[in-house]
């Protein structure tokens, strides 16, 4: 896609069904994200999710599709303290949670872990600028390269990790200008996220996209759908419904055969209550 200048749509999923509406609109990369600590269990950072938690949505995911690549997001770490343990949360995610890949937070000093799992046969995906992992370390949600030093050295990471072997680099919250200077030096593709337009493809998390969290909405993102308010209003609807009576009706009902509920309530020795079969 990058060769003959297709612009890549990346987008998140952590389950089947979401997975499988998100395949059927055309998304060809699915990243089952550590984001899930924030959108779907709770957290405020990534940090608390464990590999066990992702195995477990990257397996629905699988599930859900069929044709799209699965993106494994390797959490907190299980891949930094040595190449070894990273080669071993790779083969889990490809073994147990059957992704097609892998995807790795870290600059330079992770070439080394990039090259040891490609060499083993696992694709990586590299990722670089604000890396939600080390938000401790950064000082929060901060722009990454707004000065030259910082993002010569964003310049210097991309070109290692790609001379590691990883087959694409997500570049997150960095000014577009540096975006733009790494995806013209670079054979593979760049997936931005706070990048700005001109990386070779964009990635969103689900919820941000479809409208369905209330809170802060991130500067990189864009609602295309505000579902939270159509989700409330439909629950509402039916707890009224339930309340007042009108659900279910005879369209919801199953009924019996005549005889059958006549033999029933003779067996039973009682009235059918006016109950119609």
């Amino acid at each position: 896609m990058k060769d003959t200048g297709q612009r890549i749509p990346m987008l998140t999923a952590y389950d089947a069904t979401s997975a499988r509406l998100v395949e059927a609109a055309g998304v060809p990369i699915i990243l089952v994200g550590d984001s899930l600590g924030m959108t779907i269990q709770g957290h405020e950072t990534t940090v608390p999710v464990t590999l066990e938690d992702i195995i477990y949505h990257t397996r629905a995911v699988v599930r859900g599709t069929s044709k799209a690549m699965i993106v494994f997001d390797l959490p907190f770490m299980t891949y930094t303290i040595s190449p070894e343990q990273a080669l071993t949360s790779a083969g889990r995610a490809i073994q147990e949670g059957g992704a097609n890949a892998v995807k790795m937070e870290g600059g330079a000093h992770m070439a080394p872990t990039v090259a040891r799992v490609v060499a083993a046969g696992i694709p990586v995906m590299a990722h670089i600028g604000l890396t939600p992992q080390s938000v401790y370390q950064l000082g929060g949600w901060r722009i990454q390269g707004r000065d030259a030093q910082s993002a010569q050295r964003l310049i210097d990471d991309a070109l290692a990790l790609e001379q590691a072997g990883a087959f694409a680099i997500v570049l997150e919250t960095i000014p577009a200008p540096v975006a733009k200077e790494i995806t013209a030096r670079l054979h593979i593709p760049t997936i931005g996220i706070g990048a700005g337009p001109d990386c070779d493809g964009q990635v969103q998390v689900f919820h941000d996209l479809l409208g369905l969290t209330e809170d802060h909405l991130p500067k990189h993102a864009k609602r295309y759908a505000n579902l939270a308010e159509t989700i409330r209003q439909a629950v509402g609807e039916y707890v009224a419904e339930v309340g007042n009576g009108s659900f279910p009706t005879e369209a919801q009902s199953f009924k019996m055969d005549e005889a059958a509920l006549a033999a029933l309530y003779s067996h039973a020795g009682g009235s059918n209550g006016g109950v119609k079969p």
